[in-house]
């Protein structure tokens, strides 16, 4: 009987389960769309049952596929969507509210009052994070002080509050396991990543209780089988990762220097800088990449709130084009941005400016402007910020030098060719663009005993294509100089 791995995917837009096999091919996926709302201005939140509800529906829909096929599931691992936080009930399992989605803003003042105590550089120096309501911590208080039963639930043992990992390994395993894993530890501001622990310090300064956190573990761990009245079948999960980290990973990017870029809802940069967690001087984030066999290896990082998901909003919100793909043909169709530049700050702005309070601007647009323009404006955007954030790096001593790409928007070549140009950068593209999954479907694998380590995985991955810069520095600098006034615009 043919043997493979599922990688549960639970991102922003959709949760996923992946098939693979133990070359990690893809055998089959099966993907359920997530709805999000918007209760007010700058907050962001997902249902947390249909989260549960829709990642059960595809891993049931997947391991009966496989069945079907005469294909044994020999463990499961699971990837996903950072930061965002779910409180639930540990006796009923039943949420006590919606998923506070990472990008949501509600937490603003929460950060703006800790910036103002003096506190950035004490939580800087244990977590690597800056002060943001992107980060987990504000969010937890938020739910203690906002959501009713929250305190009293804590003060009586019941409450469980963690990221999405942690609840659906709870509900997966019918209440019998309540771990997260260092990565997602890490997007908290609670876990000292120097230390590895949750850290009392940050816990006094959040007014959040130990106990209802869940236990952090490494990447790879026993963390309990799937519960028969779940899904009919004991299946070992062995591996938990956030998505940005397992990309990582499925890009190969495990050494000191490698470098990847994951396009999805947002953008999300990370260097891998081995076991130095270097501190960055130029805003970006310093994040535990993976823990394996209690090592640490470290990266910095930069993120990008909205990429994918602006492209999505022109389809949408304001039907310039009918699908995703019209895109590329439409921002091709015109040989420049006609001056025209769109920062779509539609949740603040990440790396490097941390505005929380900016919002999504278009400069630029006279009588002559048209849906391309617009639509070009949007996938530049992408690119810009991207470069933005390899400006930082390079600071900070970690210059890219090729840049391996990932994601729904890696599919689009002009994209990824105008990225090319305008960092003056090298981009290999993967022939798997599902690396997120990819990632924590080979530490499943090594917890499974399949691959002996993460250096014997490398030979999984496959290069599609190379994108080299053909721009000249005249036309780079005068595309960037563009761009930085309408960042000034949009963040006076």
């Amino acid at each position: 009987m043919k043997k493979a791995i599922i990688a549960i995917d639970q991102g922003t837009s959709s949760s996923r389960a992946v098939l693979f096999d133990l070359d990690f091919s893809i055998i089959h996926i099966e993907q359920k769309e997530i709805n999000t709302t918007y209760p007010k201005n700058g907050w962001v939140e997902q249902d947390a049952n249909e989260i549960w509800n829709k990642t059960l529906s595809v891993t049931k829909n997947i391991i009966s596929f496989a069945k079907e096929k005469y294909i044994k599931v020999i463990s499961i691992g699971i990837t996903n969507q950072r930061e965002t936080i779910i409180a639930w009930n540990k006796e009923t399992g039943e949420p006590l509210y919606n998923a506070i989605i990472w990008q949501d803003r509600r937490t603003k003042d929460i950060c703006d009052n800790l910036i103002k105590n003096g506190l950035t550089k004490i939580i800087n120096a244990k977590t690597g994070l800056l002060i943001d309501p992107y980060f987990s911590a504000t969010k937890i208080s938020w739910i203690l002080d906002n959501i009713d039963n929250a305190k009293k639930l804590s003060l009586e043992g019941k409450l469980a509050v963690g990221t999405i990992e942690s609840f659906l390994l709870f509900k997966l395993t019918n209440g019998k396991s309540f771990y997260t894993d260092a990565t997602n530890a890490s997007r908290t501001s609670l876990y000292n990543i120097h230390e590895n622990k949750w850290d009392n310090d940050l816990l006094d300064i959040y007014k959040i209780p130990i106990n209802i956190l869940p236990e952090v573990t490494d990447n790879i761990f026993d963390y309990g089988n799937t519960s028969k009245n779940i899904i009919d079948y004991n299946i070992p999960i062995n591996a938990m990762i956030g998505d940005q980290q397992a990309a990582a990973i499925g890009q190969n990017c495990i050494k000191p220097g490698d470098i990847k870029a994951t396009f999805g809802t947002g953008c999300f940069i990370l260097s891998n800088t081995g076991d130095i967690a270097i501190t960055s001087k130029h805003k970006l984030l310093s994040t535990i990449a993976f823990k394996i066999n209690n090592k640490t290896s470290y990266a910095l990082e930069g993120s990008i709130f909205i990429s994918g998901a602006s492209i999505k909003w022109l389809k949408d919100e304001l039907g310039l084009i009918k699908n995703v793909n019209d895109s590329q043909s439409l921002a091709s169709s015109i040989k420049d941005n006609n001056g025209v530049y769109f920062v779509p700050a539609f949740t603040g702005l990440g790396a490097p400016h941390w505005r929380p309070d900016a919002r999504g601007t278009i400069v630029g647009l006279t009588a002559s402007s048209g849906k391309a323009e617009i639509v070009r404006a949007s996938l530049e955007a992408v690119a810009y910020q991207s470069v933005d954030l390899f400006d930082a790096m390079t600071l900070d001593g970690q210059k890219p030098n090729i840049l391996r790409v990932d994601g729904a928007m890696s599919n689009n070549d002009w994209l990824i060719q105008f990225l090319s140009n305008i960092s003056d950068t090298k981009i290999e593209k993967s022939y798997n663009t599902e690396t997120t999954s990819q990632g924590a479907a080979i530490l499943s694998s090594i917890g499974s005993g399949l691959i002996t380590s993460l250096e014997n995985s490398s030979k999984f991955w496959k290069l599609n294509k190379s994108f080299f810069p053909k721009m000249k520095s005249k036309e780079i600098k005068n595309y960037r100089n563009g761009w930085n006034k309408a960042i000034k615009q949009t963040i006076i």
